[in-house]
């Protein structure tokens, strides 16, 4: 037993940390008590489970130790721990803590702990933290009362709630907090806390000889279903109601066998509440459903919640919403179908309204799906989110002001053209080529598909000339040289989109992993993998001094405890990562590498068991060549062909650490290691480049260089192989057919995700 001279130490510290907070959530607990209440843990280290938030590395377990919380908000079923967090907190806080229950209190008490917050923050500087258990249970009013003490700072949520806190919590709290959602803890961890309540001689029954039966433990944690209170209150139950008197005399052992398991607990019985999780989980299920045209689930669904007791109309209201949501165009005859169905239905009633809801039900789910109606978001965003445009010229009404202004001048009416149609562009000069419909191939839709793609280039050609802008400057003209310069930087950032797009495609990041970038463009990968694992860790080595200060200066918006940690080289990230990454993430990583296989090496070094390494590699070998560029642009057969020949030689030195990435060297030197490859496949990119002069002089260089190219080289290949008229010819059609001209260039790539085994761990 804890000693009384404890319990007032401990009390003492409480109450200078919490001086107003409310004693029956955290005054220290008695023998009296529960032995889910006495085994609470007090320390981060005695919390079992929860490790995707308060594990190594985790940022609420950085923002604890740290004690720089923010508000937070603890969404999680019964026993999963969200008290016994809000009460570790309490113990390690520097801060003023303060404890309401929901359930039990109102608007009143909590204006005496907001003016009591106020008065600490006034008299001595020092913040209030408000646990609110149930926070859910209050209502919009009382919930209302908290928030702008919340948003001015005087006092730091901690919620807790069991309900999903984006129904049952005020939308504006839950904006301005953090919310984690802690899970039921699995068999192993329940396992871990009947262990720890029979060996702990203060607050459990290591004190005593109880022999409890494996086949009993193992059914009072399978009927706990992750949850711990649960379990505990069972093992007391069975513990203490198994001798005559409680505790045992001396020497006296307690022997709980499976049949005094079953008596000591229950199981739970399945709900459905209708304005709760349950509900909003079965709708969810049945709209997925029906989205993924499976009409025999769709119609599972659908009776589970008939059979609940759900409103019928409120079925209807998601299916018409799902008919133009997901069926949309590709089947215009869906979303009468439905409304036919919920008019029958009216009419009807039930039980014999069941029938027009699964005729609707059957008949979406099978139908052909289009989400192309979403594009209305997309309009929406570039409202909001772009600056305001004109309406053009010739969209105006010149009703009124023809004559003075000119409004409506140029406009063409398509009913005066054969097709009555004509390319003319309706949107504001700025959003030329936005596309915001994007037909799907199915259904009606496929049908209408290519006529609007052809109506839409025809539209961008119109566009060109036909608007005049104010010269405010003039150079001499060079609209080719203008025109490049704007593809080639679109081209850019659109390359490094494609291939980050590609790299996350293929990966399902939990928020809470601790992630390493690598390799090209580590920027551009960082912010994606810090929004994909806002709750975990997210590093990246960037070698380049001067984007390692761009990133860093761009990561002063993040909060301390949120920003991506940026390291100049492996050996640095070596030493902060004691945990180790779960996920490494990176383009072109092995790509230059002399030595690919000590670098793979290096990085394993790095990982925790079980991680995951993502990858996409550039294949130059597998990419556009020249040889075919210059024979599809006219270059005679025989030369094209000499070309096809020095370039197979070329791509086949192995000397060069680019052309070694290969797709079998790649899968090759993951397996030889150990790793198992989860996913590896070939990924083609398109994309249109201009050639420029530059580029073309330093491939094919004049012969009078002073600086005669290396024999390993492109250039140094074609003077050795083609004689000097040859090449003379290949170099001038280069510079005279080909400089300043688009063409397409294909790229090659390998995706490859490998899996970290614990027993590859290195040294």
């Amino acid at each position: 037993m804890i000693s009384s001279s404890r319990y007032a130490v401990r009390k003492t510290i409480c109450s200078n940390y919490m001086p107003d907070r409310t004693p029956e959530l955290f005054d220290a607990p008695s023998q009296t008590e529960p032995l889910a209440a006495r085994m609470r843990p007090r320390t981060l280290d005695e919390l079992v489970g929860q490790d995707h938030i308060l594990g190594p590395g985790r940022l609420l377990r950085r923002a604890i130790a740290a004690d720089q919380l923010s508000s937070l908000i603890l969404s999680g079923p019964p026993g999963s721990g969200k008290t016994t967090i809000a009460r570790i907190i309490a113990n390690t806080t520097k801060s003023r803590f303060a404890a309401l229950n929901a359930v039990l209190t109102g608007v009143e008490q909590l204006r005496k702990e907001i003016q009591a917050a106020d008065t600490e923050c006034r008299m001595h500087g020092r913040r209030t933290i408000l646990f609110v258990d149930e926070v859910h249970r209050w209502n919009k009013a009382q919930q209302d009362a908290l928030l702008p003490w919340v948003e001015n700072g005087t006092v730091i949520l901690i919620g807790a709630t069991t309900e999903n806190p984006f129904f049952e919590v005020n939308s504006a709290l839950v904006s301005r907090s953090r919310v984690f959602q802690l899970t039921k803890l699995t068999e192993d961890e329940l396992r871990r806390v009947c262990r720890q309540a029979l060996n702990d001689k203060e607050r459990g029954y290591g004190a005593y000889d109880v022999r409890i039966d494996r086949d009993a433990i193992e059914h009072l944690v399978a009927v706990a279903a992750g949850d711990a209170r649960s379990l505990l209150n069972a093992v007391q139950l069975a513990v203490e109601t198994t001798p005559e008197r409680f505790p045992p005399s001396t020497g006296e052992h307690i022997d709980v066998t499976l049949a005094i398991a079953e008596e000591s607990i229950q199981r739970k019985a399945l709900l459905y509440d209708r304005d709760g999780d349950y509900h909003y989980d079965s709708i969810s299920a049945f709209i997925k459903s029906v989205r993924g045209s499976d009409p025999d689930a769709a119609l599972y669904w659908l009776a589970r919640m008939i059979r609940a007791g759900e409103d019928p109309k409120f079925l209807f209201r998601r299916m018409l919403i799902s008919a133009s949501e997901d069926v949309g165009l590709a089947d215009p005859h869906a979303l009468p179908h439905t409304v036919a169905a919920a008019e029958a239905f009216d009419r009807v009633g039930m039980p014999e309204g069941a029938f027009h809801l699964s005729q609707a039900a059957l008949y979406l789910a099978a139908a052909e799906k289009s989400n192309s109606a979403m594009g209305y978001f997309d309009a929406v965003h570039a409202v909001e989110h772009e600056q305001s445009h004109e309406v053009p010229r010739h969209l105006r009404d010149g009703s009124r002001d023809h004559e003075a202004l000119k409004h409506g001048e140029g406009y063409l009416y398509p009913h005066a053209y054969r097709e009555h149609w004509v390319a003319q562009n309706y949107l504001p000069t700025a959003l030329h080529g936005r596309v915001f419909y994007r037909p799907s191939e199915r259904g009606y839709e496929g049908s209408v598909r290519r006529t609007l793609e052809h109506r839409r280039e025809a539209q961008l050609a119109a566009a060109f000339g036909s608007e005049f802008d104010e010269v405010l400057t003039y150079s001499p003209p060079s609209a080719r040289h203008d025109h490049w310069l704007r593809r080639a930087s679109g081209e850019l950032s659109r390359r490094i989109e494609q291939r980050r797009a590609a790299l996350f495609e293929a990966l399902e990041v939990p928020r809470h992993y601790r992630v390493l970038v690598l390799g090209d463009a580590p920027s551009a990968v960082l912010w994606e993998a810090a929004r994909a694992a806002p709750e975990g860790l997210v590093a990246a080595v960037i070698s380049n001094d001067q984007e390692r200060r761009t990133a860093e200066a761009y990561g002063r918006h993040f909060s301390e405890l949120v920003r991506p940690q940026l390291f100049a080289d492996l050996a640095q990230a070596r030493e902060e990562a004691a945990a180790g990454f779960e996920l490494v993430v990176g383009l072109n990583v092995l790509l230059r590498h002399p030595a690919k296989a000590q670098l793979r090496d290096e990085i394993g070094r790095l990982l925790a068991p079980g991680a995951v390494i993502a990858l996409l590699e550039d294949i130059p070998a597998q990419s556009s060549r020249l040889s075919g560029i210059f024979r599809h642009h006219g270059l005679e057969l025989s030369l094209a062909d000499r070309l096809a020949e020095l370039e197979q030689d070329l791509y086949s030195d192995d000397g060069d650490p680019r052309l070694a990435n290969r797709p079998d060297t790649l899968q090759a030197l993951f397996q030889e290691a150990g790793y198992t490859l989860n996913r590896s496949n070939i990924i083609p990119f398109g994309e249109s480049r201009c050639l420029t002069r530059e580029q073309l002089e330093r491939w094919f260089p004049a012969p009078a260089s002073n600086a005669p190219p290396s024999p390993a080289s492109y250039a140094g290949l074609a003077r050795s192989r083609l004689s000097a008229s040859e090449y003379e010819t290949v170099r001038s059609f280069a510079l005279n057919r080909l400089a300043e001209t688009e063409v397409g260039w294909s790229t090659t790539s390998l995706r490859i995700v490998a899996e970290y085994s614990a027993a590859q761990l290195q040294p």
